[in-house]
């Protein structure tokens, strides 16, 4: 009796940390470049001989990759990264990577992401143009011009689809497989004065969180039903002794 009580707890530690990542995923539906994070769950069967019992695992949580929406804003500082390719970012971690756009130009010309960190060329260094030079235009490819000459370019990198993702603070990543420059490939590119929106669907959130708030309670309701049997056939054996 005893071991479907704790069935029932792993089954609410499974639903609680899915909870907890859809609660975060609808708190970043408008962060620029955000990635949803989901749950895998998978099942882990009891070692014991005596005790042949499937357990809920507390599931692995992992960042869905799939791209957002592009929203134009005309902003020459602002780019999109279309294709599956990376933004890189230096940071006190280390070298980030991220979906994120939205540059500023210090008084020096260096390009920095909103968070204050330099965006990287393909080689890993900070990018600098002249801050007397004007507005930027970038080509398809992240190539940055001024006046009509090419002054650097906005480095996009590869991240492994085998690679197992982290969330480094606002809409960045850092991956477990080193991510490689993205050299001659026509299929990714940037779109300058636009920024990708957040991969998380509200409504699908939404849903999938009424859904897994529900069946906690089921599972809250079973436990505490089995409890009181519990309690009961406890009083029962006593009255008999």
């Amino acid at each position: 009796m005893q071991n479907s009580i704790y069935v029932g707890l792993s089954a609410q530690i499974t639903l609680e940390r899915r909870m907890d990542a859809i609660a975060n995923n609808i708190a970043n539906m408008s962060t620029p470049g955000f990635r949803g994070e989901g749950t895998k769950f998978d099942t882990l069967v009891s070692m014991k001989a005596s005790d042949d019992v499937q357990f809920a695992s507390a599931g692995k949580s992992y960042i869905r990759t799939e791209g957002g929406p592009i929203i134009q804003t005309d902003n020459p500082l602002d780019v999109a990264v279309k294709g599956d390719a990376w933004l890189s970012l230096a940071t006190p971690q280390g070298q980030v990577y991220t979906r994120d756009g939205r540059m500023a130009m210090t008084p020096e010309g260096e390009l920095r992401s909103v968070t204050g960190h330099a965006i990287l060329d393909a080689g890993g260094q900070p990018i600098i143009i002249n801050p007397q030079g004007g507005a930027p235009k970038i080509s398809a490819d992240g190539a940055i011009y001024q006046n009509g000459a090419q002054v650097g370019g906005i480095g996009l990198f590869s991240i492994s689809p085998d690679a197992q993702l982290t969330h480094a603070g606002n809409s960045a990543v850092i991956p477990d497989i080193p991510a490689q420059p993205v050299v001659d490939n026509a299929s990714v590119g940037v779109v300058q004065g636009a920024i990708e929106g957040s991969n998380v669907d509200g409504v699908t959130e939404m849903t999938r969180l009424i859904s897994v708030s529900r069946a906690f309670e089921q599972v809250d309701a079973l436990l505490r039903k089995q409890e009181n049997t519990l309690t009961e056939a406890v009083k029962t054996l006593g009255s008999k002794a």
